[in-house]
């Protein structure tokens, strides 16, 4: 079971499909994504145990040299958030919808981890930086208090950073909202 995530994102679009290949070569991480997104940059994501996953972040970082953005280690996460990375949550009714946007991948990923942790919301989807001009979010469900209570949990672990774009709680969303996020 994987139970860690790693992400490196990079200035670079050529130092990333090295930093790629380094890095899957390093440990038994399983790659979840890599590619270029807005404004011109590239991420890796990955995924596995710890170990697996801090040894090829290790490795990749030896490589990335100055064209490293940003990286992240996040041991022990959410069991929502690889499925909600893949665009495979499996949700079948949206009470309550929760959206937060961050100005990054990294702190999109850190605080839908977080958000999930705090209460019995269900993460809908996580977008990492392709064509959002480098920007992320993700959108969760979930009663109005879970979903408050959530929302406020994601925003306060990346707040510090100021890399909090926007957080919105919408009780109930028209059902044509719905059906556009589902």
């Amino acid at each position: 079971m994987d139970n860690a995530i790693g992400l490196i994102e990079l200035s670079s679009i050529a130092k990333g499909f090295e930093v790629t290949d380094k890095l899957v070569k390093a440990a038994n991480s399983q790659l979840v994504e890599a590619h270029s997104v807005c404004p011109g940059k590239f991420i890796v994501l990955i995924t596995g145990l710890v170990g697996d996953v801090e040894k090829s972040i290790d490795a990749g970082l030896e490589l990335a040299g100055h064209s490293l953005v940003q990286k992240l280690v996040i041991p022990y996460i959410h069991e929502q958030l690889i499925p909600a990375l893949r665009g495979l949550a499996p949700v079948d009714e949206i009470q309550a919808l929760g959206i937060v946007e961050t100005f990054s991948a990294a702190s999109t990923i850190i605080a839908a981890d977080a958000a999930a942790k705090k209460t019995n919301v269900q993460l809908i989807d996580v977008r990492l930086a392709n064509a959002l001009g480098g920007k992320g979010y993700f959108t969760l469900t979930g009663t109005v208090e879970e979903v408050n209570s959530a929302v406020e949990a994601g925003c306060s672990t990346i707040k510090e950073d100021g890399i909090l774009i926007e957080r919105v709680v919408i009780p109930r969303p028209d059902p044509t909202l719905r059906s556009s996020i589902l």
